[in-house]
């Protein structure tokens, strides 16, 4: 017998999506950025600075190495200067943003990085600036890659969700570990599980499609 209510799950359901929207958003606003940083300023780019990318690049890998359960309680501090509170939905979102973020820095530096330097060279010969050739050439051509990237980006960040119930972050993963694992319901797990898969199934033959379309553009 089920024991949360269909109302409950999707509670729940909408937890999830809300973290994993507003988390996308400023991951990706910090990760898109620094992702570029990482090309433009590496040995031999348009905007060759090692200084700054010798910078970039350890905190990039630093806050990526950090495993995301760690990560959750080792900034509770900081989630609660920004946002009031540690425990919840919103707080959750703090973490999540600082998690993703760089991952989707790394995978916009892998995507930009596919473009033939050929492109790049034929730009400057034109006559393009650095801001010209990033924003006219290296992301337009780099654009399917980069659907695909922020196609994982988002199926990592539901997967993190699941992860920030642990600490009573809210959603499915909130709802699987409270009705599921802690009160033995096993129907509770199974339902959570099938609506993440699904999920996470839609959203990945979204952005497959999206990306075959925008080859053939």
């Amino acid at each position: 017998m089920l024991e949360v209510s269909p109302q409950m799950i999707l509670t729940s359901l909408w937890e999830t999506l809300y973290m994993v929207s507003i988390s996308l958003v400023f991951g990706t606003l910090i990760g898109v950025p620094l992702g570029i940083l990482l090309v433009v300023t590496r040995k031999g780019h348009i905007l060759e600075n090692r200084w700054i990318f010798a910078i970039v690049n350890p905190i990039v890998n630093i806050f990526r190495s950090i495993p995301f359960i760690i990560l959750l309680v080792a900034i509770i501090p900081f989630t609660r200067f920004v946002v009031g509170t540690s425990i919840g939905t919103t707080a959750a979102i703090v973490p999540l943003v600082l998690h993703i973020g760089p991952y989707m820095s790394r995978l916009v530096e892998n995507s930009l990085l596919e473009v033939d330097d050929g492109i790049i060279e034929a730009a400057k010969a034109m006559g393009a600036s650095p801001v010209q050739i990033i924003f006219r050439f290296l992301i337009p051509e780099a654009f399917p890659s980069l659907l695909l990237s922020i196609t994982t980006v988002t199926i990592g960040l539901i997967g993190a969700t699941a992860m920030a119930g642990a600490i009573g972050g809210g959603g499915l993963g909130d709802l699987a570990i409270t009705y599921g694992y802690q009160r033995f319901s096993t129907i509770t797990i199974v339902v959570t599980v099938v609506i993440l898969v699904l999920i996470v199934q839609g959203i990945q033959s979204l952005g497959n499609l999206l990306e075959r379309k925008m080859r053939r553009v």
